[in-house]
Formats: C-alpha cells, sequence, structure tokens
C-alpha cells in the first residue's frame, strides 16, 4: 500500500514546487519580460492570445512543438538530439535545490551552491557543443562566443555568490537563506544603532555582489547587451540557427526555466529567499521577489545596445573582475565585524 508521505512527495514533484508548476512558471516569466520589455520601449507585446497575451508564450511552444524537426545531413545527430534535452534539464534541476515554499530546498546539502554553479557552467558547454555539433559556420562562431564568454564572466559571477555563503558560512543555498531569515528576526526583535549600521554596511556591501551577479547572469542568460553568442544582424541565429521543431521548443522551454533558476538563484542568494519581514505564504514571497528579478533583467536588457565579444571581454576582465575582488574583501571584512 502506497503511503501518505510517498503520495505527496511524488505530487511536489511533479505538480508544486516540481515540474508542472516550473513549467507554468517559466512561461509566465517569459510573458512578463515580453511584456515589460515591450513597454520600455513604448510598444505593446503579446496582446491577443489569453488575457493581455499571457497565453501567448505557451501558444508559441506549442507552435514549435508541431513544426517539422530537421536534422542536418552533416550535423553530428546525436549531439544535435541530445543538447536540447541537456539544456532543459539543467535548469529544472537548478530549481530543486532552490528553496521555493520554504527556507528549506527540496534537495538541500552542503555543497549544493558549488553543484549549482557547476550545473551553470555546463550549460555553456552544452551551448557549445549545439553549436559545433551542427556543423555550421554561424552556429560555430556562436558557439565559440559563448565559450569567450564564460571565461571572462565565471570569476566574478562565482566570487559574487561566495559572498553570502561566507557571511552565512553555509555553501548550502537553504543555509544562506535561512541565515538571512534569522538575521532579519535579530534585527526587528532588537534594533540597536550598532545593529542597524552593521545591517547597512551589510546590506550595501551584498547590493554590490547583487549588482555584479545579476551582470553576470545577463552573460549566461545571453541577454542584452552580452546576446553576442546570437546575434541575428551578425551570426543569423548564432548557436540556434540549425534547430527547429521539437528541439528548438526544449531549447527556448529550457531557456525560460533557465531565466526562473537565474531569477530565483538571484532572490536566494541576496533577497532572502521565500522569506520576508511579513506574514505572507513562502511561495508569494518567492513568486514576487523573482518576478521582481525577472523585471531587473528586462529592464537592464532594454537600456543597452550588445557589444561586442571583444568590448565585454575587455570590460569584464578589466572592471567587474577587479570590483568583485574588492567585494570579496569587503565581505571578509564583515565577516571579521560580525
Amino acid at each position: 500500500m502506497v503511503s501518505t508521505e510517498l503520495i505527496i512527495k511524488i505530487g511536489q514533484i511533479l505538480v508544486f514546487p516540481g515540474f508542472l508548476f516550473l513549467i507554468f512558471y517559466a512561461l509566465f516569466a517569459e510573458w512578463v519580460d515580453r511584456k515589460f520589455f515591450a513597454r520600455l520601449q513604448n510598444r505593446i507585446g503579446p496582446l491577443h492570445t489569453g488575457w493581455k497575451g499571457i497565453l501567448q508564450p505557451l501558444a508559441d511552444l506549442i507552435k514549435l512543438l508541431a513544426k517539422e524537426d530537421i536534422t542536418p545531413e552533416a550535423a553530428d545527430s546525436v549531439v544535435f538530439a541530445t543538447v536540447p534535452i541537456i539544456l532543459f534539464a539543467i535548469p529544472l534541476t537548478v530549481m530543486f535545490m532552490v528553496p521555493i515554499i520554504g527556507p528549506k530546498a527540496y534537495i538541500s546539502f552542503e555543497g549544493d551552491l558549488i553543484v549549482i554553479l557547476f550545473l551553470f557552467t555546463l550549460t555553456v558547454l552544452s551551448v557549445f557543443m549545439a553549436g559545433w555539433g551542427s556543423l555550421n559556420r554561424f552556429g560555430t562562431v556562436g558557439g565559440l562566443r559563448t565559450s569567450l564568454q564564460m571565461l571572462s564572466y565565471e570569476i566574478p559571477m562565482g566570487v559574487a555568490a561566495v559572498g553570502p555563503a561566507i557571511l552565512a558560512k553555509s555553501l548550502s543555498l537553504s543555509g544562506i537563506v535561512a541565515w538571512q531569515g534569522r538575521s532579519m528576526s535579530l534585527f526587528l526583535e532588537n534594533p540597536t544603532e550598532f545593529s542597524l549600521a552593521l545591517g547597512i554596511a551589510k546590506a550595501s556591501v551584498l547590493a554590490l555582489g547583487f549588482g555584479i551577479f545579476t551582470i553576470c547572469m545577463l552573460a549566461e542568460l545571453e541577454k542584452v547587451p552580452f546576446d553576442i553568442p546570437e546575434a541575428e544582424t551578425e551570426i543569423v541565429g548564432g548557436w540556434q540557427v540549425e534547430y527547429s521543431g521539437k528541439k528548438l521548443a526544449l531549447l527556448r522551454l529550457g531557456g525560460d526555466i533557465k531565466l526562473v533558476a537565474a531569477s530565483a538563484l538571484m532572490t536566494s542568494l541576496f533577497l532572502g529567499g521565500p522569506l520576508g519581514p511579513w506574514p505572507i505564504p513562502p511561495a508569494l514571497w518567492f513568486l514576487l521577489k523573482t518576478i521582481l528579478c525577472v523585471m531587473i533583467i528586462s529592464n537592464l536588457r532594454a537600456l543597452f545596445a550588445r557589444y561586442r565579444i571583444d568590448q565585454m571581454i575587455n570590460w569584464m576582465w578589466k572592471n567587474l573582475v577587479p570590483l568583485s575582488l574588492l567585494y570579496i574583501l569587503a565581505i571578509e571584512l564583515m565577516a571579521v565585524l560580525m
């Protein structure tokens, strides 16, 4: 006889906060991204499919699933077919390590932050394989550009993510969220002048880390101004140029889930995850904060034009890497004072 606990766990994996929730929330996040981005450019965005066009991402997904799936004759068929599945599965895996309905994630262990950063790196390697395996000149260039981008933003991204881990003395995302919750509770219970000054200093340092991490996430997601690997005006569609049908649908859906995963990681590391100062359900806090992060990403890509690959690498190494090192020194100082 199946136990109630097992049924609940299966429901959590399949429904909430599992696959169905993450897929539909990813489509909703795409709609918010497209709608907000359009308004920033004085456009309307998705409008006719569903209320205010809210079902447009789902309609686009269904349309791609129904289209012909073509594999180029010269492409490496195994790599070409496998990469979309990998790029869909990796952000889903990441989301199971992110706290959504409470301070503890469904999968939580000491060191899961390192695993999450590794999985984000694995997506870049998969993108490179997608471009290389398609044996298309534009796809190859796009894959190479992705690898070059990774070499420039990977260091500041890792350093920015480690900052909250040092303060929380934990390499677990759940541990970092729990530490933020404890810090918030202690301050609300005893708001002394020293704790207020320390809290402002800590918030200022973490705000710098949040800014660095957000810029790196733009590059990780290949969003403007770092959409260099798939620049339509230069290399048609970059590493995705040969993909169509179901494979392209998986790539697009995986990209939407990756947007949610990046926003969730920003939320968990710097914004307290699903915890907040007011008695609102944790899942609602998670939704509000991640949507805020999606809107920040949309705002940044509306503000800037695309960099050239050499400009991007120079800017990252000459500006963002030194800034991330100053940030980690400030974090170490904060850790001594706490």
